[in-house]
């Protein structure tokens, strides 16, 4: 029988922290300092968006539920209304305790490989269009990505670097797939 970690990790459920990883990166993200909510979208496009996709919605439904649980604190509004958010210390001990726990399943989602999975009721020319768009995000992506790591190993951010190195590997791995997908 298996212990319950591993049976959480299979089944994906949200961690003994009672913190999802939406709201974990917030909380990572926080830890640069106090941000708003559109602050906090540009941080995690640009620290997380190579491999980790978050919507404005998501965040602003994690905030205040985060604020509700005592793990941001709400600072003096700003222009046009924006909120700042801080991490508080039980925040900081929230995030801590998702970091120890298994990182659970990863929920792959790839509308590309889904289309491909309807291939026999789409038109050789659609399929074409499907798969030309996404080599073409590929491959820019990758430069892109690639980019981003000569950067985060230049100023010395080893796990900043390896974990865009995961979507370096990832745009690749999608690219060989995209010249073996077939057409009609």
């Amino acid at each position: 029988m298996l212990d319950c970690a591993v049976e959480r990790w299979q089944r994906g459920v949200m961690a003994d922290s009672g913190v999802n990883a939406t709201a974990a990166a917030l909380l990572g993200l926080l830890h640069e300092g106090p941000m708003t909510g559109g602050q906090l979208m540009a941080a995690a496009h640009r620290r997380l968006g190579p491999y980790w996709s978050m919507t404005r919605s998501q965040v602003y439904r994690e905030l205040p539920a985060l604020a509700d649980s005592g793990y941001v604190k709400l600072g003096k509004p700003g222009a046009r209304s924006s909120q700042p958010y801080a991490i508080t210390p039980a925040g900081k001990r929230a995030f801590a305790r998702w970091l120890s726990e298994p990182a659970g399943r990863e929920a792959l989602r790839n509308p590309v490989a889904l289309r491909v999975a309807f291939g026999a009721q789409q038109s050789a020319a659609q399929l074409q269009d499907v798969y030309a768009q996404a080599a073409e995000y590929h491959n820019a992506a990758l430069t892109e990505t690639r980019e981003m790591v000569k950067e985060a190993k230049k100023s010395g951010d080893d796990f900043f670097a390896a974990s865009l190195e995961f979507a370096v590997g990832y745009h690749k791995a999608a690219l060989t797939w995209l010249k073996s997908a077939p057409g009609k």
